[in-house]
């Protein structure tokens, strides 16, 4: 078993925010390019994941990441809520060992959806 080290934490979190960039750019291969959603630097203040003027068109959430065992969803969502802005609304992924990954979002935001 892993050692729950800071180091692997940070690791994990880095790969996870990795994943959903990577889900994104698949989503949109046919529209963006190579550069246009960053995975931001571990321990950076903002976005989990940086974007485009060309992302932030097709897909405009500001990401929280969150990969961890332990829930803390109001001080997350706190957190993805601070760092949206005009343009991009907040939006939370949080994923456990063995889990799929979830999906927050206002409820305002949801129903602007359907």
């Amino acid at each position: 078993m892993a050692a729950n080290t800071p180091r692997s934490r940070k690791s994990k979190g880095a790969n996870f925010q990795r994943e959903i960039k990577e889900a994104l750019m698949e989503k949109f291969a046919d529209k963006l390019e190579e550069g246009d959603i960053k995975s931001a630097v571990m321990g950076e203040s903002g976005m989990d994941l940086q974007l485009s003027p060309a992302a932030q068109k097709l897909f405009p959430w500001a990401v929280e990441a969150k990969r961890t065992e332990k829930v803390s969803l109001r001080a997350w969502w706190k957190q993805a809520r601070a760092n949206s802005n005009e343009k991009l609304k907040p939006l939370l992924i949080t994923k456990q060992n063995r889990e799929e990954p979830l999906v927050v979002m206002s409820l305002n935001d949801f129903l602007n959806l359907l």
